[in-house]
């Protein structure tokens, strides 16, 4: 058994204005819309996709305000490419953004609502990607969150230190999801954006919750309520929510 990754949920106080953000930067399609939820994907995107990863941005009240474990890195083609995007993201509302990076390839900007974001340089690892390069966690310990994930989910790693790891889909396509080891410090809020696994079809959604809890999942609580999905934390807190079979 195991998952597949669906959705990244990006948290927003108003999901229609920061939907409509990311799906001009990423070139996409906002495909649903309601009161708090807002779905971006690619051109012609039917949730779910099995060989698509998209972004569901969620309304909740909290303001930005700290520099949150998980972000996204944007892909580029070319050093014009680059200059390009950077350009047109801060026409659209987005702001430089200085995490102490220092100086570096790629551009740190964070969009209307303070969430920070990468305009990575060209990387040949990246040239397939599609433009979401990665989703990247802040972790202590990669190697160990390279083994809870690789397990959890139907992906493969590809790389693994004791300073960064690198998984994807077992299919080749979308985005890689990457732990880069950092000092992330004690987690007092919840994390801006997280991922959302499906089961598939034929699986079972609370067999697979209790299979991530022998593998160091813990039951988690962000007010979700009476919700079909299941909230969890992984080994370093990072919340994620397993959802019932499409």
């Amino acid at each position: 058994m195991a998952l597949r990754l669906s959705l990244l949920n990006l948290k927003a106080r108003d999901n229609s204005a920061l939907g409509r953000f990311w799906a001009e930067a990423l070139g996409w399609d906002v495909f649903s819309e309601g009161p708090a939820v807002t779905g971006v994907g690619p051109a012609g995107f039917v949730w779910p996709d099995s060989a698509a990863v998209c972004v569901c941005v969620v309304t909740v009240p909290d303001p930005e305000t700290v520099k949150y474990r998980v972000h996204l890195d944007l892909a580029t083609t070319s050093a014009a490419h680059q200059a390009e995007l950077v350009a047109r993201l801060k026409e659209l509302g987005a702001t430089p953004a200085d995490v102490g990076q220092g100086d570096v390839p790629w551009t740190v900007l964070a969009d209307p609502e303070g969430n920070v974001f990468c305009v990575l340089e060209p990387r040949e690892i990246y040239r397939d990607t599609g433009p979401i390069a990665a989703v990247v966690v802040d972790c202590a310990d990669p190697r160990a969150m390279a083994r809870f994930w690789g397990e959890a989910m139907d992906w493969t790693v590809h790389e693994v230190t004791d300073d960064h790891a690198r998984l994807r889909s077992a299919k080749g396509v979308g985005p890689y999801l990457e732990f880069l080891r950092t000092t992330p410090g004690v987690k007092t809020v919840w994390n801006r954006v997280h991922l959302d696994l499906l089961p598939h079809p034929a699986e079972d959604q609370a067999a697979e919750v209790a299979r991530l809890q022998t593998l160091g999942a813990t039951l988690a609580d962000v007010g979700q309520g009476d919700a079909s999905w299941i909230v969890l934390a992984d080994p370093e807190g990072n919340e994620f929510c397993v959802l019932a079979p499409a």
